[in-house]
């Protein structure tokens, strides 16, 4: 393809790994549109119910779809190609995402094109947004993905060539947080409210256990331990512990978590010698972790990169972004797809 040709490219991408239905128009790389369906449901069940999830997908995805054409001010026409979710997630929803985005790539006579999840939280670091400034990361880039089922190292040497350094040999980040967020009797997801809580309480009130870990590798098993024994002592004594101290308690995990995250963080960057940083995925939102990455930006010379809000859930934008620099370099799928639950990169 010429530059010439590979001017006016619109991707539609489509995101239905867990339990939010989004759609997102990108053309030449700006977000023109990201529109999402969330699924209250599962708050009740303290986590996702797969089954659930895939019949709410199933009503979901066409008006999520037409809305975001709409919204884009494009014709389904215009679209170049439509990328989807093939993995990894659960299986239920990602079969409806590819289920749909191959009946549109056939029906439309335009390439279809797989896009990992993981790899695509790292992209959203790459999308331009009209009437912002967006300084984008230069290569190589080290990001630290961080969501409720993964928790990687991720050196980028390109928009495509990326090396996982290190990552969790047991729980992720985001489950720790949601797992000791029941514990204190926090509805699901714990996150975001752990996250809400500590911002009125001593970080320094109680010490948890950290683990000691080879290389860049992460653990949380260890600490999800160590809290629930130093409740069941506590608790033995004073039964209102909890209620008591739930500012502190959510504080003094959270700075727990965030240590052991930003220990591995900066020793990568100083073994790889990247001083171009960032973090990606659901718990990149965390207020936290977003002070802790930009106050050491300045101790060891980082340029830092924090996504917006809005693109550190699941999101189809970073789907479509991640489409678009696959569809320049003729990068497709054929309709013998299937999504692939466990789908590394």
């Amino acid at each position: 393809m010429t530059n010439k040709e590979l001017k006016d490219i619109i991707i539609l991408g489509i995101e239905s790994s867990c339990d939010d239905t989004s759609a997102s128009v990108v053309r030449d790389g700006y977000v023109l549109s990201n529109v999402m369906a969330t699924q209250d449901v599962h708050k009740k069940y303290g986590g996702v119910v797969p089954e659930l999830a895939s019949r709410a997908h199933q009503q979901n995805i066409v008006p999520v779809v037409d809305d975001a054409i709409k919204t884009a001010g494009i014709s389904i026409e215009s679209i170049s190609g439509v990328a989807f979710t093939r993995g990894p997630g659960l299986l239920g929803s990602l079969l409806v995402g590819t289920s749909f985005a191959k009946g549109l790539s056939l029906a439309r006579n335009i390439p279809l094109i797989e896009v990992n999840h993981l790899q695509a939280h790292i992209l959203a670091h790459f999308i331009y947004e009209k009437g912002k400034e967006t300084e984008l990361p230069k290569f190589p880039f080290l990001c630290m993905l961080v969501s409720g089922g993964h928790t990687q190292l991720v050196v980028m040497k390109d928009y495509m060539e990326m090396e996982i350094i290190g990552q969790t040999i047991d729980d992720a980040a985001g489950e720790a947080f949601d797992k000791c967020a029941k514990i204190i009797g926090l509805p699901y997801p714990g996150g975001p409210l752990i996250d809400k809580l500590a911002a009125d309480g001593d970080p320094k009130a109680f010490r948890f256990s950290k683990p000691r870990v080879a290389n860049f590798d992460y653990s949380f098993s260890g600490l999800k331990t160590s809290f629930l024994y130093f409740l069941r002592d506590e608790l033995k004594t004073n039964p209102e512990f909890i209620q008591e101290n739930k500012n502190n308690l959510a504080a003094s995990l959270q700075k727990t978590i965030i240590d052991i995250l930003m220990q591995k963080l900066i020793l990568a960057s100083e073994k790889t010698g990247i001083k171009e940083i960032g973090i990606a995925g659901g718990v990149s939102a965390n207020s936290g972790l977003r002070k802790a990455l930009i106050s050491e930006a300045d101790r060891y010379g980082w340029r830092v990169h924090i996504p917006d809000i809005k693109l550190t859930t699941d999101n189809a934008a970073m789907i479509a972004i991640n489409g678009y620099y696959k569809f320049m370099r003729g990068e497709f799928a054929d309709q013998s797809v299937a999504p692939d639950a466990r789908w590394k990169f």
